[in-house]
């Protein structure tokens, strides 16, 4: 079944990043009679306001694994300086 869409969308080119070539911005309804150059100059600086590429999910655990061991560590520094002071 295909439905009928009625939504105002902007396609930015300029993302400001190697990964991306272009954005895609759906205007929610109670904006959509906001002139084009207002709702450009948003997405822009939406577009200019991203940071970093999403982390994949092997990053993401790449990143955990890494927190976990710097715990451990820290935990066995603490234990060895405890047991040192213990003597």
């Amino acid at each position: 079944m295909v439905k009928g869409v009625n939504r105002q969308v902007l396609e930015i080119h300029e993302t400001g990043c190697d990964y991306f070539e272009k954005a895609l911005f759906f205007v929610k309804p109670e904006y959509s009679r906001e002139s084009e150059g207002k709702l450009k100059t948003k997405a822009i600086s939406s577009v200019m306001n991203f940071t970093s590429v999403p982390k994949t999910r092997k990053q993401k655990i790449k990143s955990r694994v890494i927190f976990i061991g710097e715990i451990l560590a820290s935990a066995g520094v603490g234990a060895f300086v405890t047991t040192m002071f213990l003597r």
